[in-house]
């Protein structure tokens, strides 16, 4: 019988082809290491030759370290999360990280994922907001695994957390919606609120009257924040004998959604008879159809500083959680434009 081809080209395969050692190899591809210039150019020669990768789970149990990271989320179809995965997945490689991302939206699926990322043997996790309850963080804490939250509410010893300015992102959009003339206001946003959700409903709400206490401020509880919860929000809002000429949503979607629905079933101008400002700044945002004002968060100053927290506290896993506050920046469009 013939003999069964293999699968992968072995560091013991390049030794024999090169005719140096299995430990000629293996200083060949790390860093660093002391091995004659001839000796190396013949290890990489031969790799070449065969097609030879370094199998970085092997050395990596070898050297009793981890180059993953798992990058904990929910709702991969939510397009501020979606925006954020990609400066995250960027940061982590230039740091020669590796992300194994996992979606724990499914509850049932929670638990097999916390089993699946331990099983790695990861350097770390990384959770981004609408991920699973803090129970999950603490099961990685307690199995000694360095956490990093991004816009969580900084609650649990030994996370750091990195946060969007909530508080003056809210602050600017009841200053736009003020200087576009709204003395109606709402607020919208998911009945059961994240932790950015309640600071910018409690903060908008504060800036308003501060602003000016003859304006009223309402607030409209919805399912979730998506499209579909604004647009229900509005057949809401917009019945009312008193119905808001300005509305801040919670997110862009929740924004998109009442925009739609104020324009084809009750025929409003936007921003005409109603502004409308939202928060996260996706890509959509810019659409013509909605040319949305909005807060943008900055996803890549998130990603980075989340990185940089997670590979300061793998370094030293000691000492108190920390919480680092990325600002954010109000971006004018149609929806809301201050009135001339």
């Amino acid at each position: 019988m013939a003999e069964k081809q293999k699968l992968w080209v072995t560091a013991s395969d390049v030794a024999r082809h090169a005719g140096v050692s299995r430990s000629a190899v293996s200083r060949a591809f790390t860093p660093g290491a002391s091995i004659a210039r001839e000796t190396k150019e013949r290890v990489m020669k031969a790799s070449k030759a065969l097609g030879y990768q370094v199998n970085i789970l092997a050395r990596e149990m070898i050297q009793q370290r981890s180059s993953l990271v798992g990058i904990v989320t929910a709702g991969f179809d939510n397009p501020f999360r979606a925006k954020l995965l990609a400066p995250l997945t960027a940061a982590l490689s230039r740091r020669q990280l590796s992300p194994i991302i996992m979606n724990a939206e499914d509850p049932e699926q929670t638990k097999r994922s916390l089993e699946m990322l331990l099983s790695y043997r990861i350097a770390g996790v990384i959770m981004t907001s609408a991920s699973p309850p803090l129970d999950l963080a603490r099961q990685y804490l307690k199995c000694k695994v360095p956490v990093t939250m991004i816009n969580r509410a900084p609650d649990l010893d030994g996370a750091d957390v990195v946060v969007s300015d909530n508080d003056h992102g809210a602050t600017l959009a009841a200053q736009m919606l003020y200087e576009a003339r709204a003395t109606r206001l709402a607020f919208i946003g998911p009945a059961k609120l994240s932790y950015s959700g309640k600071v910018r409903r409690d903060a908008f709400v504060r800036s308003v009257k501060k602003l000016d206490r003859n304006v009223s401020v309402i607030t409209c509880a919805t399912a979730t924040d998506d499209y579909i919860s604004g647009m229900n929000a509005a057949l809401d809002l917009l019945a009312r004998p008193q119905a808001p000429d300005g509305v801040f949503c919670s997110s862009d979607l929740l924004a998109m959604g009442f925009i739609d629905m104020a324009r084809t079933r009750f025929k409003l101008r936007v921003p005409g008879d109603v502004a409308v400002v939202g928060f996260d700044d996706i890509p959509a945002a810019g659409y013509d159809a909605y040319r949305l004002s909005t807060i943008e968060q900055d996803t890549d100053a998130l990603a980075n500083v989340a990185v940089e927290m997670l590979m300061e506290r793998i370094a030293q896993s000691d000492g108190p959680s920390r919480i680092r506050v990325v600002p954010v920046a109000r971006v004018v469009r149609e929806s809301c434009r201050a009135a001339e």
